[in-house]
C-alpha cells in the first residue's frame, strides 16, 4: 500500500534533517584510500558504524573453494582482497513487511597521479554542489546513503518492520566475488537494493564482465640485430589487432538483443594495462596486456573465454613468429555474466512511487554496460534486484565527484522504498 502522504513528508524531512551528518559520514569514507587488497580499515569502520546503531553483526572471509565451485564465481589471482566482508542485520519486533538487502562496496579503484586531480584523491573536498573524491560516487556515497535511509526513520521513531541486511563487500571492482560470497554465506531477502552512481535511474540491464591477461613471448636481441629477434610488444600489439576484430563481431551480434541494440557500442574492450621489455636497446622478450570485455545477458562468462582464446589461437596460427610461440590467455578476475532486470514487479513499483516521491519525476530505466553486483541476486537469488543511485561524473577517472542534491533525493527515495516495502514500526524504547 503507497505511504500515507503525511509520513512521506516526515520521512523526507528527517532526511533533510541527517544530511549534514550523512555528508560527513561519505566524506570520512572517502578519507580511506580503500584499494583493492588495503580495504580493512574502512571495513572496522562499516562495522563499528552498524554496531553502535544496534544492528546485529556477522565478519567473515571469502571462502575460496566454494566460490571457485560456484557458477558465478571468478578466479582468484595474488592480487584478491582478503579484507572481510561485514553485514550488519536488523531484526524488527514483528516480522510483517518484505525483507531487503542495502548492499555497496568498499573498494575503490587506482587514482592515478595525484598531480592530475583538481582536489588530492583522498581528500573529500566540496565545491558548490560536487563532493570531490576518489571512490565517492563509486559508491562510498551510496554506501552511506544505506546508513543514513535507515538513520532518517528512526529518527522520527520507526524502524523496518521486515529483516533488513546491510551488506558491505569488497572486490566489486575486480571479481564481484564479495556479493557472491554473501550469497554463498545464505543472506537472501525479497529484494535488493544496490545505490551505485546511475543517474537517479533505475537500471534495466546489464552487460556482463570478463578480464583476462595475455602474455607474449618473443626472442631477445641487441638492437643492432633486432631482424633475428622477435619483439614480444609486437607481437602483442599484433594480437590486440585481432581481439578488436572480435569486438567488432560481438557488437554485430546485438541485433535482436532488446535493450542493446539500439545502443552504438554495447560491447567494450578495454586494453587497461600493458607492461613489457626489460631494456630500452634490447629486443624485448616479454610482453603482458591486461584486458577486461563485456557480454551480453544470455551469454554465459565461459562460451566468451572459449571465443577470446579461439581468437588469439587463430590469429597466432597466421603470425609468422606466434605460430611457434603461442600467447598464453589467464582469465584473472571477473568472470561473471550479465542480466536483465524484467519489469513489473512490485519491488520496481514500490522504487517508483518512492522516486517520485522524492524527486517529483518518474523513474526512468536504461542499460549499463558496466558491472554490478546486483548480478548475483538478479541470476542466482532470482529476486527483484534494483541498482539506483545518484548523479555523478568521472566515475574511474580524475576528479570524481558526486552531486549533493541528487544524493539527498536518492536517500530520500530509498528511505521513502524502505518504508514502504518493508513496513514500518514503532522503535522499542
Amino acid at each position: 500500500m503507497p505511504l500515507d502522504p503525511a509520513l512521506r513528508d516526515r520521512i523526507l524531512a528527517s532526511v533533510e534533517a541527517g544530511f549534514a551528518d550523512q555528508i560527513a559520514f561519505t566524506q570520512e569514507m572517502i578519507r580511506f584510500g580503500s584499494l583493492r587488497g588495503q580495504e580493512h580499515a574502512v571495513q572496522d569502520f562499516v562495522f563499528r558504524a552498524l554496531k553502535g546503531r544496534g544492528f546485529m553483526m556477522d565478519r567473515f572471509a571469502m571462502d575460496r573453494e566454494a566460490i571457485a565451485a560456484h557458477p558465478g564465481g571468478a578466479p582468484f589471482s595474488e592480487e584478491h582482497s582478503d579484507a572481510p566482508i561485514v553485514v550488519g542485520i536488523h531484526h524488527p519486533r514483528e516480522e510483517k513487511g518484505r525483507s531487503l538487502i542495502l548492499q555497496a562496496h568498499v573498494d575503490v579503484v587506482p587514482a592515478g597521479p595525484d598531480k592530475l586531480w583538481t582536489h588530492r584523491p583522498f581528500d573529500p573536498v566540496i565545491e558548490g554542489d560536487w563532493l570531490y573524491g576518489r571512490g565517492g560516487a563509486d559508491m562510498k556515497a551510496g554506501h552511506a546513503a544505506n546508513l543514513f535511509c535507515l538513520d532518517a526513520l528512526r529518527r522520527i521513531g520507526l524502524q523496518p518492520a521486515a529483516t533488513v541486511y546491510v551488506q558491505s563487500v569488497v572486490e566489486e571492482e575486480s571479481t564481484g566475488n564479495g556479493a557472491l560470497m554473501t550469497h554463498l554465506r545464505g543472506y537472501k531477502a525479497d529484494a535488493v537494493l544496490i545505490p551505485e552512481p546511475e543517474e537517479e535511474m533505475l537500471v534495466r540491464a546489464n552487460t556482463g564482465v570478463l578480464w583476462f591477461q595475455i602474455e607474449v613471448r618473443g626472442v631477445p636481441m641487441h638492437v643492432r640485430e633486432m631482424g633475428a629477434g622477435a619483439n614480444a610488444i609486437d607481437g602483442a600489439y599484433r594480437v590486440i589487432g585481432a581481439l578488436r576484430k572480435l569486438e567488432e563481431q560481438l557488437n554485430a551480434e546485438k541485433t535482436g538483443r532488446e535493450h542493446f541494440e539500439d545502443i552504438a557500442h554495447p560491447i567494450n574492450l578495454n586494453i587497461g594495462k600493458i607492461e613489457g621489455g626489460d631494456w630500452a636497446s634490447s629486443v624485448p622478450c616479454w610482453c603482458r596486456i591486461d584486458c577486461r570485455i563485456g557480454l551480453y545477458p544470455g551469454v554465459s562468462a565461459e562460451e566468451l573465454a572459449k571465443r577470446i582464446e579461439a581468437c588469439v589461437l587463430t590469429h597466432a596460427r597466421g603470425d609468422s613468429f606466434l605460430a611457434n610461440n603461442p600467447p598464453s590467455v589467464t582469465f584473472n578476475g571477473f568472470y561473471s555474466e550479465g542480466y536483465v532486470l524484467e519489469p513489473g514487479s512490485e519491488a520496481e513499483a514500490v522504487l517508483g512511487r518512492a522516486h517520485q516521491g522524492s524527486t517529483g519525476k518518474p523513474l526512468k530505466s536504461f542499460m549499463t554496460a558496466g558491472y554490478l553486483d546486483t548480478r548475483v541476486y538478479a541470476l542466482y537469488d532470482k529476486i527483484p534486484a534494483l541498482c539506483y543511485g545518484p548523479i555523478s561524473e568521472n566515475i574511474h577517472a580524475f576528479d570524481e565527484r558526486v552531486s549533493l542534491a541528487s544524493l539527498k533525493r536518492i536517500t530520500g527515495t530509498m528511505a521513502l522504498f524502505v518504508a514502504e516495502w518493508c513496513g514500518v514500526e514503532s522503535v522499542p524504547e
